[in-house]
C-alpha cells in the first residue's frame, strides 16, 4: 500500500519501481480524489493491469470499491483474462487515512485470504512534509501507520529543513525505517519487502475507524478540447501560485500545448512548479487539456475567472477564446 500527502511524489516512485524487474507482474489500483485521473494514465504504459477508482478517498467513499476490485482482479486472472500479476499496489489518495484499508483486509476474512498486506509505505517530500504534517491529520496518521517511510524532494530543500522532517518523523514513527528518494530513484527491493518487525505487523497498527479530513478541502477540474498556449498558461498560474500558494495542496494535469505532439504533464505543490514533462504520445485519443486542483479555503469560481482574465490578457495567447474551463 502506497500512502502520501498530495504532491508527495507516489506516482513518480511507484512509475520507477514498475520499470524494474522487482515491478514485472504487478497489479495497479490507483485512487484519486478529484472527477478526473490522471495518475491512473501515467502509469498504464508501466503495468498491464490498472484500475482507477476516483473521485472520491478509498478510506471514506470507495472501500467496497476496493474489495471488488481486488476480487474482480483475481476472477480475470483466473480466467485468463488479465495477464498474471503475482502482486497488486494500492496507491491511496493523498487525502486518504490508511488506517481503514487495513482494516479491510482484517476484517473481510474472504479478502484476507487472498491477500495479505506486505508493506505499507508512506511517501513525504521534504519541501512541504514539515509544515503538511503540522497541519494535516491524514498526513500524520499516514505517517504513523506506515512500515517505511519515503523522503522525496531533498534535492530542492536544504538540509536543516530535512533534519527537522527526520526528526518529526522519527517522533510520529519510531519503528518505521526512513529512505531517501530523489525523483523516484529507490531500491525496488524497499518498494515490496515487508518490515523487520517483531511479531506480527497487523498487530503493530492500531485501526483507526474514522477517517478525518481537514476542512474546505475541494477537487475540481478545468479542461478544455482547444490546444493551449504554453506562455499564456504559465502566466496564468504563476498569478494563482503568487495569490494563493499555500492553499493549492496539488495541481495536476495533462495539457495540449500548441506545438507539442504528446501532452505536457505539469504537476504544482503549493509554491513548488515540478518542471513540465513533454510524453511522446497521448494515452488515449482524447486530447483535451484537463487540470486537476485539490485546494483548500479556495472555491473553483474565482479560480475559473483568473484564468480567463489572464488567459485575455496575455498577448501571446490565441484569439481563438480558447482557454482552461
Amino acid at each position: 500500500m502506497l500512502t502520501g500527502f498530495l504532491g508527495a511524489g507516489k506516482t513518480t516512485l511507484l512509475k520507477r519501481f514498475l520499470d524494474t524487474p522487482e515491478g514485472a507482474g504487478t497489479a495497479l489500483i490507483v485512487n484519486e480524489f478529484g472527477a478526473v485521473g490522471i495518475d491512473d494514465q501515467l502509469l498504464r504504459a508501466s503495468s498491464e493491469e490498472t484500475v482507477l477508482l476516483g473521485n472520491g478517498c478509498l478510506c471514506c467513499i470507495t472501500r467496497t470499491d476496493l474489495q471488488l476490485a481486488l476480487r474482480r482482479l483475481l476472477i480475470e486472472r483466473e480466467r485468463g483474462q488479465v495477464p498474471h500479476f503475482r502482486q497488486v499496489v494500492i496507491e491511496t489518495s493523498g487525502l486518504a487515512d490508511p488506517a481503514p484499508l487495513l482494516a479491510t483486509f482484517a476484517t473481510d476474512r474472504a479478502l484476507g485470504g487472498e491477500f495479505s498486506v506486505e508493506v505499507v509505505l508512506a511517501v513525504i517530500d521534504a519541501v512541504n512534509g514539515l509544515a503538511t504534517l503540522e497541519w494535516s491529520p491524514e498526513a500524520r496518521k499516514q505517517a504513523i501507520l506506515a512500515d517505511r517511510l519515503i523522503v522525496t524532494k531533498t534535492d530542492l530543500a536544504d538540509p536543516a529543513a530535512i533534519e527537522s522532517l527526520h526528526a518529526r518523523l522519527a517522533a510520529l514513527n519510531s519503528r518505521a525505517a526512513i529512505e531517501i528518494a530523489v525523483d523516484g530513484d529507490l531500491d525496488p527491493r524497499r518498494m515490496i519487502d515487508p518490515p523487520d518487525l517483531a511479531g506480527s505487523p497487523d498487530a503493530a497498527r492500531g485501526f483507526i475507524a474514522e477517517a478525518e479530513h481537514a476542512d474546505n478541502i475541494a477537487s475540481f477540474v478545468l479542461s478544455d478540447s482547444i490546444p493551449q498556449s504554453w506562455p499564456s498558461f504559465t502566466q496564468a498560474m504563476e498569478t494563482l501560485i503568487a495569490l494563493r500558494g499555500p492553499d493549492l495542496l496539488r495541481v495536476k494535469g495533462l495539457l495540449n500545448i500548441t506545438g507539442c505532439r504528446g501532452p505536457v504533464v505539469v504537476q504544482f505543490v503549493q509554491h513548488l512548479a515540478h518542471p513540465p514533462v513533454e510524453l511522446e504520445t497521448w494515452p488515449s485519443a482524447d486530447r483535451t487539456s484537463r487540470l486537476v486542483f485539490i485546494a483548500r479555503n479556495l472555491p473553483e469560481q474565482p479560480v475559473r475567472d483568473l484564468f480567463r482574465a489572464v488567459l485575455a490578457l496575455t498577448p501571446t495567447s490565441s484569439n481563438d477564446g480558447s482557454s482552461l474551463r
